[in-house]
C-alpha cells in the first residue's frame, strides 16, 4: 500500500477529513466510489501506524440487537456491506472475502425488568428483518450446556448477522480503494481551523501548512472534542478505558461461546481456539489521551468470578493477551453524532461512537459520503443522530448499551 505523504499536494481540497481511522477512511473510501462525487479529499491522520487507535484495539464484534429502530437498520446495513464486500467495492477479484464467525449475542436477564426489554427489543429488531429470538432457560442449555442459567430469566441470541467479523481487512482495503481513486492520505496533525462566515474557510497543520477545504470532517475518534472546539463547537466526547482479556481454557467448550452479555455487564465470546472478554470498570472516567495502563486488578476482582459463575468449565484458564483501548465515549447519550454542524455548515461530525464505530462505519461512510455529494441523505436519514440534539441536550434513546 502507498505510504502517507509527509505534507499535501495541493493548497485547496473539497473535503478534508480529519482522522484517518476506520471512520475517516470509510467516509474517504465512499466519496471516492461515488460516481456523482468528483472532488478532492485529503485525509490528516496523526499516526498512520494507527497503534493506538481504537481501530486497532477493537474487539471486531456486530450485532443487529438495539433498541432504537434507526441503530437496528445502521447495523443491517453494516452486515450486508460486510458479507457482500467485494462487491460492495466493486468486484475486484483482489479483494477477499470478509471471515464472519456467526456465533452471535447472547444477553442474558438476570431479573424480569431487563427480560421485559429484551422482549421489547427482540420485536423491533424482528421486524426490522433481524432474527433475533427470546429463549428460556432450557432453550438455552439445550443450545449451549456449557452456561449456568440458574439465575437467569432469559436470553436473547441472534445467529444471523452477529458475531466477530475480520474489521482489519475491511480497513485495510478501505484505503487501499480510495487511494487508488486518488484521496491522499498525509501524516500530520490539525491543529486550528479557519472559520469565517459560518464556514470552514481552511485548516491550518501543526507542521505550518495551510490548505483550503470545501468541507471538513471530524473524524478524530477520541480527539474528536478538540477538533469541534476549533470550530466552536462543544462535543460531549471523551475517551473511556475499556480493556479486552484473551484466555485459554483448560477444558475448551465443545461448541462456539456467543458474544455473551452477562447481567453484571462481562461480556464473552470465542476467539479461535481461544476465548476474549472484558468489561467496563466500575469506576470510569475520562483518561488522558495516551493512557493506555492497563488495571492488573479488575481480571482477578471482576471478570474472572463471573467467568467461572456463568461457565463453570472456565474454572481453569490462563491469560496469554490483555489490552487497555480507548472508547470515544459520547457522555450525553452513548451515539454517534454525525452530520453538519448547525451553525458552521461546512463542518461535519462523525464522532462518539461509544464502542459501535466499527460495526456501524459501513453506514456512516454512505451517509456522510451522501450529505457532501447532495446536502441530504438518500438512503438511510440519520437526522435524528445529527447534532442538534448535542445543542438542545436531547438524548437519542437507546438502552442495548454495552
Amino acid at each position: 500500500m502507498p505510504t502517507a505523504h509527509e505534507a499535501p499536494l495541493r493548497d485547496t481540497y473539497d473535503v478534508v477529513i480529519v482522522g484517518g481511522a476506520v471512520i475517516g477512511s470509510s467516509i474517504a473510501w465512499a466519496l471516492s466510489a461515488n460516481e456523482d462525487f468528483d472532488g478532492t479529499v485529503l485525509v490528516v491522520e496523526r499516526d498512520p501506524s494507527y497503534a493506538q487507535a481504537s481501530t486497532s484495539l477493537t474487539n471486531s464484534c456486530m450485532r443487529q440487537q438495539f433498541s432504537n429502530p434507526l441503530n437496528v437498520q445502521i447495523s443491517r446495513f453494516g452486515a450486508d456491506f460486510v458479507r457482500n464486500f467485494r462487491e460492495r467495492l466493486g468486484g475486484d477479484p483482489e479483494i477477499p472475502d470478509l471471515f464472519v464467525h456467526h456465533f452471535g449475542y447472547m444477553y442474558l436477564a438476570g431479573d424480569e425488568d431487563f427480560a421485559a426489554t429484551l422482549r421489547r427489543n427482540q420485536a423491533i429488531q424482528s421486524e426490522l428483518g433481524a432474527g433475533t429470538r427470546i429463549m428460556s432457560p432450557a432453550q438455552i442449555k439445550a443450545d449451549y450446556p456449557f452456561y449456568n442459567v440458574d439465575d437467569i430469566v432469559c436470553g436473547s441470541h441472534n445467529l444471523v448477522d452477529e458475531g466477530y467479523f475480520d474489521s482489519g481487512t475491511m480497513f485495510d482495503w478501505w484505503r487501499r480503494k480510495a487511494r487508488q481513486n486518488g484521496v491522499e492520505y498525509v501524516t500530520g496533525e490539525v491543529a486550528d481551523l479557519v472559520v469565517q462566515s459560518g464556514r470552514v474557510d481552511a485548516v491550518v497543520l501543526a507542521s505550518g501548512e495551510t490548505v483550503r477545504s470545501g468541507a471538513l470532517v471530524n473524524a478524530a475518534g477520541p480527539r474528536a472534542v478538540d477538533v469541534a472546539a476549533m470550530a466552536g463547537a462543544t462535543l460531549p466526547v471523551e475517551p473511556r478505558k475499556r480493556y479486552t482479556f484473551i484466555f485459554e481454557a483448560a477444558e475448551p467448550l465443545d461448541r462456539a461461546l456467543p458474544l455473551t452479555i452477562d447481567p453484571t455487564g462481562v461480556h464473552m465470546r470465542s476467539d479461535g481456539a481461544a476465548y476474549m472478554c472484558g468489561c467496563t470498570p466500575d469506576v470510569d472516567p475520562a483518561v488522558d489521551y495516551d493512557d493506555f495502563s492497563m488495571d492488573r486488578d479488575i481480571f482477578e476482582d471482576k471478570v474472572w468470578p463471573v467467568l467461572v459463575h456463568r461457565v463453570p468449565a472456565f474454572e481453569r484458564l490462563k491469560v496469554t493477551s490483555q489490552w487497555a483501548g480507548h472508547y470515544a465515549y459520547n457522555t450525553l447519550d452513548h451515539n454517534v453524532v454525525v452530520g453538519p454542524h448547525h451553525e458552521v455548515g461546512n463542518f461535519i461530525f462523525a464522532n462518539g461512537f461509544s464502542g459501535h464505530g466499527m460495526q456501524q462505519s459501513p453506514a456512516i461512510g454512505r451517509a456522510v459520503s451522501e450529505w457532501i455529494a447532495y446536502g441530504e441523505y438518500r438512503t438511510l436519514d440519520l437526522t435524528p443522530l445529527g447534532y442538534q440534539r448535542i445543542v438542545e441536550n436531547r438524548p437519542f434513546v437507546e438502552s442495548a448499551i454495552i
